[in-house]
C-alpha cells in the first residue's frame, strides 16, 4: 500500500478522500490556489502546497504543478477526485511518466470514454444500445442541421468532449437548431476546450439511470448496483438514490451486464460509473464516467463499502475483496447542498457562508463537506456545499430521514437551495417515485413557490432574539446601551422595519412591567420572551422555538419553525432612493464573463428577452428584461470580464423614445 498520496483536487471530495486514507495509515498532501488558503482541504491535510492563482486553469489544471508538488512531497501516487484532471488522459500519462501511479483507469480507457461519440462507436461494437443519433466527424453546420432533420425533432445536442451538462441543448424546432448549436458550442469550447458536439434522439420522459462498476488488473470486473440520478436541474444531478427504483428485475439485470460489459470493451480497471438513459423498457447507453461520482456515497450506504478504500488497493495492485457482488441492503438517498437561487433559475451564489451546522448525529444520516462558517463560496469553482445522504431498510424511511436531517442543517449568509431540498425530498411525487429528468420542471410550482409575507410569528421571534441579542451586546458604557425598554412615562417601544420578498413589514416591540409584546403591521400583540446564553431562543406566544439567524450588510438570513426566511433591515431614515435601484439597470448577478450583448442602444425590446448572455461558475447566465423598455446604455461588451453589480444594459420605459447617452 501506498506510504504518501497527493490529492489533485478541493472542497468536499479532497475532505472525503483524506477521511479514508488517513484511517489506512496514510500520509495526505493537499494542493490549494490562492482563493483556497485556508480551506478545510488544506487544514485536514498532513501538508499542503500552493499551486497558483484562484482560476482553475492557473491553478487545479495545471497538471505539470501538482506533477512537480507530488515529486518534491514525495508522493507515491495521486488521486484526483472528481472533476478538474480526473478525466484528463493526458495528466494520467503524465503521472505515469514522472514514476507516480494515477488512482484511476489507464489513459487509454479514459481516451476511449472520453470522446462521446467515439465511446458509443465502442459501445455498439460490444453489443451495448445507444440512443439513435449523429457521432460523426462532420462537424458543419449544413451536416448538422441535416442530420437533427434526419432524426427528427426534438433533438438533444451535447458536446461530445465532456458531461456535467455542459455544452447540452435540448432542440425543440428546426427554426431554433443554429442558435441552440451556437450556445452549446460555447459552452463546450469554455468547458472542455472543444467545441465539437453530437446529436441524439430527445427522449420525452426519460430516467438517468447508472451503474456504478469496479474492474482490478487481476481481470475481475464486477458492478455495484444502480444508481437512480434522474432529478436534475439544467441537466445537472440535484437528488441521487441507490438502488434505482421501480426498475424491472429484467431490466435491472440487463443494465448490470451491459455496464460490465462496457467496462471490459475498454480494458477498464479502478472505480467507473457507466450511465443510461431509460424510458420505459428501453435502456441505452450514454456515456461512462472514468472516475469516481459525486453520488458514490448512496453505493457505500447500501453496500457498506469503502469504495475510496478499494480505488486505493487496487491502484496499489491489489485484487478486489470480493469476486461478485455483494448484496444491497436497503436504500439511500443523496441531495446536493448547493450555493445557487432555484427561484433565478438556480443562479449560483457567491459570498460568505455565514452560518453552517450540518444535521445532528441521526442513524443513517451522513454529511459530506468541504467548508465550515465563514468560508467563502467564490465565482472560481462549482457552488457545491455538501452532500447530505440518508439510509434506511426502505425508501421511504431513508427519504424520512433525510427530510429530518434537512430540517437540521442551518445556512446564512448566502442563498441556497436547502428550503428546495426540504421541499423535494417531501413531494408526494418523490414519495411515489415518479422520476424522470423532467421532475423539477414538472413539479416547479410546489418546489419553488411564488414569493411570499414572512409570517407574523417568525418576525415577532426575529425581534425578540434580535434586540435580546443586542441588549446583551452593549458595553454598559452608556445609558443609551441599556435597551432595558424603561421610559418615565408610558410603554417602551422600538421600531423595526424589514423588508421580505413582498413589501416592507413594520415591526414594533413594546415592554412593559417585563414582558414584551410585539406587533406586526398594526395587527394583534404577540407575547414574547427571548434567550441568547444558550443559543437564539423565543418564546412566541408561550411556545419556544429556535431562532438562528445571521445578519450581514442587512440582511438577514432567519430560520423558523423548519423554514428559511430572507429579510433585510430598513433604516427609516434612509432616503427612498438609496433603498432601491434604478429599476431599468440590468446588472451582473455575480462575477463572471460576458459571452454577448444580443442588443444595441436604442433598440426596442419586449419582457423577457435576451439581452446578454453572462458565463459565471461553469454555466451560462442569460440576462432577461424585466419589461418593455428601450436600450438605454451598455455598460460593457462580449469578452468582458465584470464583478458583480456591473452595469450589463440599462433600459429606458418603453414610451421614453430612444435615449442613447
Amino acid at each position: 500500500m501506498f506510504g504518501s498520496i497527493l490529492i489533485a483536487n478541493r472542497g468536499e471530495i479532497a475532505c472525503r478522500i483524506m477521511r479514508t486514507a488517513q484511517r489506512m495509515g496514510i500520509r495526505c498532501i493537499a494542493v490549494f490556489s490562492e482563493a483556497d488558503a485556508n480551506a478545510l482541504h488544506a487544514d485536514l491535510a498532513d501538508e499542503a502546497h500552493p499551486i497558483g492563482p484562484a482560476p482553475a486553469r492557473d491553478s487545479y489544471l495545471r497538471g505539470d504543478r501538482i506533477i512537480a508538488v507530488a515529486k518534491a512531497a514525495g508522493a507515491q501516487a495521486i488521486h484526483p477526485g472528481y472533476g478538474f484532471l480526473s478525466e484528463n488522459a493526458d495528466f494520467a500519462e503524465a503521472c505515469a511518466a514522472a514514476g507516480i501511479t494515477f488512482i484511476g483507469p489507464p489513459a487509454a480507457a479514459i481516451r476511449a470514454m472520453g470522446s462521446k461519440a467515439e465511446s458509443k462507436a465502442l459501445m455498439v461494437a460490444a453489443g451495448v444500445p445507444v440512443v439513435p443519433g449523429y457521432h460523426g466527424h462532420d462537424q458543419g453546420e449544413d451536416r448538422l442541421a441535416a442530420e437533427a432533420a434526419r432524426i427528427g425533432f426534438p433533438v438533444l445536442i451535447k458536446a461530445s468532449a465532456g458531461g456535467g451538462g455542459k455544452g447540452m441543448r435540448p432542440v425543440l424546432a428546426a427554426a431554433d437548431f443554429l442558435d441552440e448549436l451556437a450556445g452549446a458550442r460555447r459552452e463546450a469550447r469554455a468547458a472542455f476546450a472543444d467545441d465539437r458536439v453530437l446529436l441524439e434522439r430527445y427522449l420525452q420522459k426519460p430516467r438517468h439511470v447508472e451503474v456504478q462498476v469496479f474492474a482490478d488488473s487481476h481481470g475481475r470486473t464486477i458492478h455495484l448496483h444502480t444508481r437512480d440520478c434522474s432529478v436534475q436541474r439544467r441537466h445537472q444531478k440535484v437528488l441521487e438514490e441507490a438502488p434505482a427504483p421501480d426498475l424491472a428485475p429484467a431490466l435491472r439485470e440487463r443494465l448490470h451486464d451491459a455496464a460490465v460489459a462496457a467496462a471490459r470493451a475498454v480494458g477498464y480497471v479502478n472505480a467507473g460509473t457507466v450511465e443510461f438513459i431509460v424510458e420505459g423498457d428501453d435502456a441505452f447507453f450514454m456515456e461512462m464516467n472514468t472516475r469516481l461520482q459525486v453520488e458514490h456515497p448512496v453505493t457505500e450506504m447500501i453496500t457498506g463499502l469503502d469504495l475510496v478504500e478499494w480505488q486505493l488497493r487496487v491502484a496499489a495492485g491489489e485484487a478486489l475483496p470480493c469476486d461478485e457482488t455483494p448484496e444491497a441492503r436497503g436504500h439511500a438517498v443523496e441531495v446536493r447542498l448547493y450555493a445557487e437561487d432555484p427561484a433565478a433559475e438556480f443562479r449560483p451564489s457567491v459570498g460568505p457562508l455565514k452560518r453552517f451546522f450540518g444535521p445532528a448525529q441521526r442513524e443513517g444520516v451522513r454529511m459530506d463537506t468541504g467548508v465550515r462558517s465563514d468560508d467563502a463560496i467564490t465565482p472560481h469553482y462549482d457552488p457545491m456545499i455538501a452532500k447530505v445522504i440518508a439510509a434506511g431498510p426502505d425508501r421511504r424511511t431513508a427519504l424520512e430521514r433525510l427530510g429530518a436531517a434537512l430540517a437540521d442543517t442551518q445556512l446564512g449568509g448566502l442563498t441556497t437551495n436547502l428550503a428546495f431540498l426540504r421541499r423535494l425530498v417531501g413531494h408526494p411525487a418523490m414519495l411515489a417515485a415518479e422520476l424522470d429528468t423532467g421532475f423539477i420542471a414538472r413539479h416547479a410550482a410546489e418546489l419553488i413557490p411564488p414569493p411570499s409575507e414572512v409570517p407574523d410569528q417568525a418576525l415577532a421571534a426575529f425581534a425578540a432574539v434580535y434586540l435580546e441579542r443586542l441588549r446583551h451586546g452593549g458595553h454598559g458604557a452608556s445609558p443609551w446601551d441599556a435597551r432595558s425598554g424603561f421610559r418615565l412615562f408610558g410603554a417602551g417601544e422600538e421600531l423595526l422595519l424589514l423588508r421580505d420578498d413582498v413589501r416592507v413589514r413594520r415591526v414594533v416591540v413594546r415592554r412593559r412591567r417585563g414582558a414584551t409584546e410585539v406587533v406586526v403591521d398594526d395587527g394583534v400583540p404577540i407575547a414574547v420572551a427571548a434567550e441568547v446564553s444558550a443559543g437564539l431562543r423565543a418564546s412566541v406566544d408561550g411556545v419556544w422555538h429556535r431562532v438562528p439567524f445571521t445578519l450581514d450588510d442587512g440582511v438577514v438570513a432567519l430560520t423558523f419553525g423548519g423554514v428559511d426566511h430572507t429579510l433585510r433591515l430598513v433604516d427609516p431614515y434612509a432616503p427612498r432612493g438609496g433603498e432601491v435601484a434604478a429599476e431599468g439597470r440590468l446588472a451582473a448577478p455575480i462575477p463572471g464573463r460576458v459571452v454577448q450583448v444580443l442588443v444595441a442602444v436604442g433598440e426596442r425590446v419586449v419582457r423577457g428577452q435576451v439581452v446578454a448572455i453572462l458565463e459565471a461558475m461553469k454555466t451560462e447566465l442569460r440576462i432577461a428584461a424585466p419589461a418593455d423598455g428601450i436600450v438605454a446604455h451598455i455598460g460593457c461588451g462580449a469578452g468582458d470580464s465584470v464583478e458583480e453589480g456591473t452595469e450589463i444594459v440599462t433600459l429606458a420605459p418603453a414610451d421614453a423614445g430612444a435615449t442613447p447617452p
